[in-house]
């Protein structure tokens, strides 16, 4: 519980200080001039691991329960 109450104050106090700062933007900028040339993917040699898919029998004992309707719900 401690820990949640620190978490929320903390987002909190961000949450303020980041509304509290206000930005101009001066210059709008630009996206760079850039060349792309086509090219080809490396080749790679991969050897997969080896897996084994089987199944088992297991028996699992589980407890017997008696249920005993509750003479209000009738």
């Amino acid at each position: 519980m401690r820990t949640s109450r620190r978490w929320i104050a903390a987002m909190a106090a961000f949450a303020l200080a980041a509304a509290a700062c206000t930005a101009k933007v001066e210059d709008e900028g630009k996206m760079p001039d850039v060349d792309v040339r086509g090219g080809e993917a490396p080749k790679v040699d991969i050897d997969p691991a080896r897996v084994e898919v089987g199944t088992d029998t297991n028996t699992v004992v589980t407890p017997n329960v008696n249920v005993v309707p509750d003479s209000a719900s009738r």
